[in-house]
């Protein structure tokens, strides 16, 4: 048995958000080159230019890649051997965020529909946490803008729909959400599950690396064929036109009942604040 202090968790929480908010991973800053290189239009090759001269203003000058600093998601992976001690957990996360958000935009509303009264300090951010095997915790924290999460849908297909429908709705996705979803995007998609599993791991699948490589052809070849086919919509970088539309696509299947085919989709802006550790 592993004991955790609360208090240490929290504290990766913050620095978590402070790296999502602040600085761009390798991966992300190599794929924006790449996409530069090969984007045929001059505006698009302009406004790409524009976002890697931003980022590293941010980096630089420790200032939010985007005013629209998100809500904040944090996953959590604990090991069944963990003990955790001290302050509730959620509070002292909560607490954390509510340091980290500080010098932050705070975008959270008290009620969705009643009463929309800023909180003021970025709070609650959602929560998932999920039991795994071993003594350590691994976090992922996500700082989610609304730009692009507005633009996420999830549909239940019959199974007949098959692979063409799966296609055909991911590149619809990214056709309704054109400039809207801050081109270029990625998209985290998940095929299978329940509705709610979908919708998780969709998000889920925004966080993994530009530079993975889906262990499955099947759906390997389903990630390349929609990433083209987006790529051909002319949407382009902030939706002034273009080759790059899209980054990445990344795929997950979870197994789903025999009378359904779930699809759901998670629209990332180019930001794609996140960031992650183990403790």
């Amino acid at each position: 048995m592993r004991i955790i202090d609360s208090g240490i968790i929290a504290e990766a929480v913050e620095n978590l958000i402070g790296r999502a908010q602040y600085d761009t991973p390798a991966d992300l800053d190599m794929s924006l080159r790449n996409a530069l290189e090969k984007e045929r239009s001059p505006l698009g090759k302009q406004v790409i230019s524009q976002i890697l001269e931003n980022r590293g203003i941010a980096a630089g000058e420790r200032l939010a890649i985007c005013q629209d600093t998100g809500i904040c998601v944090v996953f959590m992976d604990v090991g069944q051997d963990v003990h955790i001690s001290g302050t509730y957990l959620e509070d002292a996360i909560q607490e954390a965020v509510r340091r980290a958000y500080a010098g932050l935009r705070k975008s959270v509303v008290r009620d969705p529909l009643f009463d929309r009264t800023n909180t003021r300090d970025n709070t609650p951010a959602v929560i998932h946490s999920r039991i795994v095997p071993g003594a350590g915790i691994k976090l992922l924290v996500i700082c989610k803008g609304f730009g692009s999460e507005n633009m996420s849908r999830i549909k239940l297909l019959p199974p007949s729909a098959g692979v063409k429908g799966v296609k055909d709705f991911i590149v619809e996705t990214a056709r309704l959400a054109g400039a809207n979803a801050c081109p270029p995007m990625i998209l985290g998609v998940c095929v299978g599950g329940t509705f709610e599993q979908a919708a998780m791991e969709a998000k889920r699948m925004t966080a993994v690396g530009l530079d993975y490589e889906n262990p499955d052809e099947h759906y390997r070849d389903l990630e390349e064929a929609c990433l083209a086919e987006i790529n051909r919509l002319g949407i382009g970088p902030a939706g002034f036109g273009g080759s790059t539309t899209a980054l990445s696509i990344r795929i997950c299947a979870r197994p789903t009942h025999i009378a359904s085919l779930p699809v759901a989709v998670n629209v990332c802006c180019h930001a794609s604040r996140h960031a992650e550790t183990e403790i």
